[in-house]
């Protein structure tokens, strides 16, 4: 069997966000399965060159847009074993950051049409097609309106994944024709209240929807979570499915991880936890205390983080005998917010603008409690790579937390949950996990059974695989 996996980003070539991280690993646990499995995605101008010098020129294709034609150059690259196809346009692609270009639309209605022209020019037919939220999307209906009754393209299953169903590529009318080159018989499939909806084209087309976990999948059908597309998931919902994202854990272990002042492993996790946090606080210019519980956040600063319910109780919270730290960037209000807490609490709280990777996983390694409130999280992989460095996890059960996170009073259980979105419910939740903290040998089980959860993408691996089987025998 053969799977085209096709992303707008992929490591560790282009990230924005979770898909790349998606799209630099689960084509990897695929392909070790025996499944061939190869990415596509665009030739951005951000791509490091020393990534670039390893590429292979394939071919140039000329791409139909609507009425004109547009240059697509193929090249090639092999990372871990895994073949990338990067598609070149640099009227498209030669730009500063991934998306929010006035012709979004226009770029990803290229690469989506461009990646069905590529197959017969590569020496590889794939038996499924998984396009990846609203950048992609457009590769079910193309497939589905050009190519599905043409010689050489028969019988290609496509698979769209949601990943994120707030972000649908919605845009106007006028780009039926213009852009898309959609014939008017089949315009039903793209319209959507009033709008061009490209993930609800992928919807309607794709062999099967896919999410990135089954807790969301259940969730999107809602219209709280659905952003107005529960009308046509829940007509299609014999075709959606929800399949938990896994974490590199390669890349993420504690074992061996670079970034970090110290590495250790789930035998001497209390050792090694205590000399990162040290180092934090140092760094952190908090009081450098054994004793005290160190709460962390590495977030984007946007209101569904549940970062409402942290400014609730923050007041609350501090007046513990904790220190916090919150890592992240985004809507102004959090961060004015959080700079001043800061300023009010200096020898407990620290805010630190931006994202620094290096600087995340010193956080992961280092604070005993992880706080992930979401109102809404499709998957989320901070609290998965929190639990890899021996972190408690404080939780809301909503999509792929409720799915990877177990509470401790449930067998097996290794972390902190809280169902309603209500800041009372996570302040409680919160001195439960402060309560183990205090309880040394409950907090070296509960760090040992985090350290040791099975996140990897093996088990996401083997579903998709099984769901590729299903579309194609």
């Amino acid at each position: 069997m053969k799977v085209l996996y096709v992303a707008s980003e992929a490591l560790p070539f282009a990230a924005s966000g979770g898909l790349a991280d998606v799209a630099g690993s689960l084509p990897k646990a695929i392909r070790s399965r025996l499944v061939g499995c190869r990415v596509v995605m665009p030739l951005y101008e951000s791509i490091p060159q020393h990534l670039r010098e390893n590429m292979t020129f394939l071919t140039s294709l000329s791409v139909p847009v609507a009425w004109r034609r547009q240059y697509c150059g193929v090249f090639e690259a092999k990372v871990d074993g895994v073949i990338y196809y990067l598609l070149d346009n640099q009227y498209y692609f030669k730009r500063q950051g991934l998306y929010g270009h006035y012709d979004d639309a226009e770029r990803f209605a290229f690469f989506s049409r461009a990646v069905l022209e590529m197959l017969p020019h590569i020496g590889f037919k794939p038996d499924v097609i998984n396009a990846n939220d609203w950048q992609s999307a457009l590769v079910p209906l193309f497939y589905h309106i050009f190519y599905a009754n043409r010689e050489g393209f028969e019988g290609i299953k496509t698979v769209l994944t949601i990943h994120n169903i707030q972000y649908q590529g919605k845009y106007g009318m006028e780009l039926m024709e213009d852009v898309l080159g959609i014939p008017p018989e089949h315009r039903q499939l793209l319209e959507y209240d009033g709008c061009v909806n490209f993930m609800k084209a992928g919807i309607e087309c794709a062999d099967r929807v896919t999410t990135v976990s089954p807790t969301y999948a259940q969730e999107i059908l809602d219209p709280w979570f659905s952003w107005g597309l529960d009308p046509i998931l829940n007509a299609r919902k014999w075709k959606l499915q929800g399949i938990l994202n896994g974490i590199d854990t390669d890349g993420y272990n504690p074992v061996s991880d670079p970034n970090i002042v110290h590495n250790f492993s789930v035998e001497d996790v209390e050792e090694g936890k205590a000399i990162n946090k040290k180092a934090l606080q140092e760094r952190l210019c908090l009081p450098q205390r054994a004793d005290v519980p160190l709460i962390g956040m590495v977030t984007r600063l946007t209101s569904h983080k549940g970062l409402d319910l942290v400014k609730y109780i923050m007041d609350t919270l501090l007046t513990r005998d904790v220190q916090m730290v919150v890592l992240g960037s985004g809507e102004w209000v959090y961060e004015n917010y959080f700079r001043e807490i800061q300023n009010t609490y200096p020898d407990k709280f620290c805010y630190c603008a931006g994202f620094v990777p290096e600087l995340a996983r010193k956080i992961y390694a280092s604070v005993d409690i992880f706080l992930m409130p979401s109102k809404s999280e499709p998957c989320g992989l901070a609290q998965m790579v929190a639990c890899r460095y021996g972190t408690l996890p404080v939780v809301r059960e909503t999509g792929g937390l409720k799915d990877s996170i177990i509470d401790c009073g449930n067998e097996g259980g290794f972390g902190f949950t809280f169902k309603t979105y209500n800041a009372d419910d996570m302040l409680a939740a919160i001195d439960r996990a402060l309560g183990a903290y205090a309880n040394k040998p409950d907090l070296k089980l509960l760090r040992e059974r985090c350290m040791t959860q099975d996140f990897t993408w093996g088990r996401s691996a083997n579903t998709y695989i099984r769901m590729y089987k299903e579309l194609v025998k």
